[in-house]
């Protein structure tokens, strides 16, 4: 998996250099330079997304985590955020972050059941959010049809998965691969072990399902305010650069963005990716290769940004929890609980 990943960031950083050369970088700094002061609210826009995404969040919490203050899960989940971005692990690697976080303040397996449950919601409110696009905005912008239909085919095997992963979660069904594995090998005490903590697991996940249904729906809703904030920033990229652009084609051109990132999760800092679906996005809707680059780059920078804010808070949080009040130690990875 590790070569995997590698691979990726090598292909992402090949990518990123020869569109980088294509359009010159004299020329993207320019247009860099001509943005300014415009790169300010894009920056902020990122971070308000993320705080609205907290409360989507929250929603998905079981009842000990759920008490805590906004202002305690809000740097958590930037935490995660620093790790999935910046690190190659296809987005997985800033949830278990989180969820030792989160363990550091009640420990058990709800700690984990958050993190899965939120990581479903987050996920489907990105589909619901696309495919609002694709029928109230993007039909619209003049696409070819195999462009159309690429987008649809793709969109509906993501929300496939989508809806088996909360079939699982809804069933219990989330460590029925590992329990199969346990009864026949009885004598692997680790295979034991992780049966055990995933039998947990999906207990608290079935029970949070069934004895809060509606909060889904409200952490759906408050994740895709949080990503119709993309539409706005947009629109004052644009404004800023001087260019007369309706709301519909930022909204178009924010939609069709957030679809090729629902693609490319798995890519470490969407590199490469970023900015040549932007590109590509951009010169579908009548704007030059330049203006795509120049667009991709200013989201980057703002996730950049927040990335590195998201490393300093998880480097503050994890000292805290590697030395707390009683001054006797305690690492980070044993107060997860159910990611052990």
């Amino acid at each position: 998996m590790k070569k995997f990943h590698a691979l990726l960031l090598a292909s992402g950083i090949l990518l990123f250099a020869y569109l980088l050369w294509n359009v010159g970088p004299k020329e993207l700094w320019r247009e860099l330079g001509l943005l300014g002061w415009g790169l300010v609210p894009i920056i902020l826009g990122e971070g308000l997304a993320e705080m609205i995404h907290t409360l989507g969040w929250r929603h998905c919490l079981s009842r000990p985590h759920r008490s805590l203050s906004w202002t305690t899960l809000f740097p958590i989940r930037i935490a995660g955020y620093a790790i999935n971005y910046l690190t190659p692990t296809a987005s997985l690697g800033g949830e278990v972050t989180k969820g030792a976080l989160l363990a550091s303040h009640h420990p058990g397996p709800e700690a984990a059941s958050g993190v899965l449950i939120g990581k479903l919601c987050f996920a489907l409110a990105h589909l619901v959010f696309v495919a609002f696009g694709a029928l109230f905005v993007l039909w619209r912008v003049p696409m070819p049809k195999p462009f159309w239909a690429a987008m649809l085919a793709s969109g509906g095997l993501v929300g496939l998965c989508m809806i088996i992963f909360l079939w699982l979660q809804n069933r219990g069904k989330l460590g029925a691969l590992v329990r199969w594995a346990a009864l026949r090998n009885p004598r692997s005490l680790s295979l034991q072990k992780a049966a055990r903590h995933l039998t947990t697991l999906d207990d608290t996940i079935m029970r949070f399902h069934r004895e809060h249904p509606g909060q889904l729906f409200l952490a759906i809703a408050w994740h895709l305010a949080g990503y119709s904030l993309g539409i706005v920033q947009t629109w004052l990229f644009f404004r800023f650069l001087h260019q007369d652009t309706s709301l519909w084609v930022a909204a178009s051109a924010w939609f069709l963005g957030m679809w090729f990132d629902l693609l490319t999760f798995a890519i470490p800092l969407n590199l490469g990716t970023l900015e040549g679906t932007r590109i590509l996005i951009l010169e579908t809707i009548g704007y030059t290769a330049l203006m795509g680059m120049t667009y991709g780059f200013a989201f980057r920078l703002a996730q950049m940004f927040w990335a590195c804010f998201g490393l300093v808070n998880y480097a503050f949080l994890a000292s805290r929890i590697a030395r707390p009040a009683n001054g006797e130690p305690f690492a980070l990875r044993q107060s997860s609980g159910a990611f052990d």
